[in-house]
């Protein structure tokens, strides 16, 4: 595109916002995978696709990024704000709770990981300073990628989800470390170049001490007084200010901006204000990660297929096999169950956006050579664009695996054999309680199955309840579904409460399921999965309060019921298959 005068990257950033607001709404409507949408529209739309052909059609400059600095550098900004709002959504106290997934299973997957990448880079006759950078810079996954696929799923705080993100946590600390690694390889070696690794990490840890305990005791106040007035655009710039200030503090210090973010996130999420910040933020992070995934799209180049039409797809495939394969084992080892850790190793298994960095200052260091480089960042950027798929199908082999070894027994259940007439409810949480105590006063006969086996415990003896996945078939052979009067599906997990409908619909199609959906698009999918009815855990809410200030403006309790059952019928009737 051309220049605009001091807005050099005007055109791009235009050509974004254009691809943002009309293509990805688009393809969200095909169902496609917002992060792949992204990917794949940076893809055709950048300097190896139709931006290409900008010299021989004049007229593409129009439609295509002939050139991606720009829009990199707004990118760079969507991983900080990711970091961020990942530092916003834990704790001190949470961090050291997990410091043994952090330290542990995460040190585990980067040094086995780098060891192997590491010994196959040597073995194809790179030189030791290559492979050790190739080993330990692959090792690392895609943050932004793999943590805006839990956030979509709803996995963050799932077992599974945490494990990931413990092993991506471990990871952009290394980060730190491994840029060190990299400026120091070139400059010093034996001794001298030991002391002089040790000397950068202890500088890091002092930097990393002196950044929080100064914010600590600098954010509450500086909220306090200055974004107590409730304006919106100040509490914005207080926000903005405490994100980039601290990143930029950790840029200083000779550290990356997104472990200054991640800091800033950690000292927010200790005072009164984390959730208005998290509101405000919002959509800045959206657009600037669409931007960071278009800019990984724009850096792959379809011809080289082409070129290397056998090493290219074989080493994309030969790094998502060992990485999964490694982080799998890490996780196992750590103590999740075997499907779940199958799943979390294919979403780890790609390369991330940090060796883009690191790649680039081994090249300019001549540590790495420009052909080697080059090509390594084209097999991290495919891996980044597969993973989506990958997510698909580490879902399926975990619903695989789990079928076939499950990873919790269920007990075995110790009813009459003719029962009948009872309500099965799937998932024993605060919903499900509450579901079973209005049951229990009507005497009616309620079976429960629940994963969790604290929950079992604490409840076995008191009422028919067993432990178990309910989308298993020869459990729900063994409660008696095929005689139940209803199955009430109230599990938190979105995935687990499609499973499970699936499963009930496909062996019997005549019981009636009751499913509790997050929301709407989560109704819709339960519906078409073959609920009988579904109902939007925000539609009882809302119609409470609802009913709420219609009784303040004085409309009698009579005609508010009348208003709310009208209401509450035409939303329900959309879910009813």
């Amino acid at each position: 595109m051309q220049d605009h005068g001091g807005l050099s990257f005007l055109g791009e950033i235009v050509l974004f916002l254009v691809l943002a607001g009309v293509l990805i709404p688009l393809l969200a409507r095909l169902r496609v995978n917002q992060v792949l949408g992204f990917l794949v529209i940076g893809c055709l739309f950048g300097p190896f696709g139709l931006g290409s052909l900008v010299t021989d059609y004049s007229w593409l400059s129009h439609i295509s990024f002939s050139r991606i600095e720009g829009v990199r550098i707004l990118a760079e900004l969507g991983i900080v704000f990711l970091m961020f709002t990942i530092g916003l959504e834990l704790s001190v106290e949470r961090l050291i709770a997990m410091r043994h997934w952090v330290f542990g299973v995460g040190s585990m997957q980067v040094v086995i990981t780098g060891l192997v990448i590491g010994l196959i880079a040597y073995s194809f006759g790179n030189s030791t300073e290559s492979a050790v950078i190739l080993g330990m810079v692959l090792s690392f996954s895609s943050t932004a990628v793999v943590m805006q696929l839990l956030v979509q799923r709803r996995e963050l705080g799932t077992p599974m989800g945490r494990g990931v993100f413990s092993v991506l946590l471990l990871q952009d600390l290394a980060v730190v470390p491994m840029i060190i690694l990299v400026s120091l390889l070139g400059k010093s070696t034996g001794d001298a170049f030991l002391f002089a690794v040790l000397l950068a990490i202890v500088k890091a840890v002092v930097a990393i001490g002196g950044i929080y305990l100064l914010g600590r005791r600098a954010i509450r106040p500086l909220f306090h007084h200055l974004g107590i007035g409730g304006q919106t655009d100040t509490f914005m710039a207080l926000t903005l200010l405490a994100i980039l200030g601290i990143a930029a503090l950790t840029a200083v210090a000779g550290l990356s901006m997104a472990l200054g973010a991640f800091l800033a996130g950690l000292l927010l999420a200790e005072t009164e204000y984390r959730h208005e910040v998290e509101v405000t933020i919002e959509p800045f992070k959206g657009l600037l990660m669409g931007l960071f995934f278009m800019s990984v799209g724009m850096n792959v180049d379809p011809a080289a297929f082409i070129d290397e039409p056998i090493w290219l797809p074989l080493s994309v495939i030969g790094l998502i096999l060992i990485k999964s394969v490694i982080a799998a084992l890490s996780l196992r080892i750590g103590g999740l169950p075997l499907s779940t850790s199958v799943e979390g190793g294919l979403l780890l298994g790609q390369g991330g956006e940090f060796a883009f960095i690191v790649v680039a200052a081994a090249i300019t260091g001549q540590l790495i050579d420009y052909e080697i480089g080059q090509f390594m960042l084209l097999v991290v950027g495919c891996s980044m664009i597969v993973t989506p798929l990958l997510s698909k199908l580490g879902s399926y082999l975990q619903l695989i695996i789990e079928q076939r070894w499950p990873s919790v027994k269920h007990d075995e259940p110790d009813w009459p054999a003719d029962i009948s007439g009872h309500v099965v409810i799937a998932a024993f949480g605060r919903v499900g309680q509450l579901v079973a105590s209005v049951l229990d006063v009507q005497q009616v006969m309620a079976v429960i199955v629940e994963q969790d086996t604290r929950l079992v415990r604490r409840w076995f003896g008191h009422r028919y309840i067993v432990t178990g996945d309910a989308s298993r078939p020869e459990l729900l052979r063994k409660l008696h579904i095929d005689t139940a009067a209803a199955v009430i599906i109230t599990m938190d997990h979105t995935a687990a409460a499609l499973r499970t409908v699936h499963a009930i619909r496909k062996d019997y199609p005549n019981v009636p399921i009751v499913a509790r959906a997050r929301d709407e698009s989560h109704a819709v999918s339960l519906r078409d999965m073959g609920a009988t009815l579904v109902v939007p855990e925000t539609l009882e809410s809302g119609l409470q309060l609802s009913g709420f200030a219609l009784s303040a403006l004085g409309v009698s309790e009579e005609t508010t019921m009348q208003i709310l059952e009208k209401r509450r019928e035409e939303r329900i009737a959309m879910f009813r298959s």
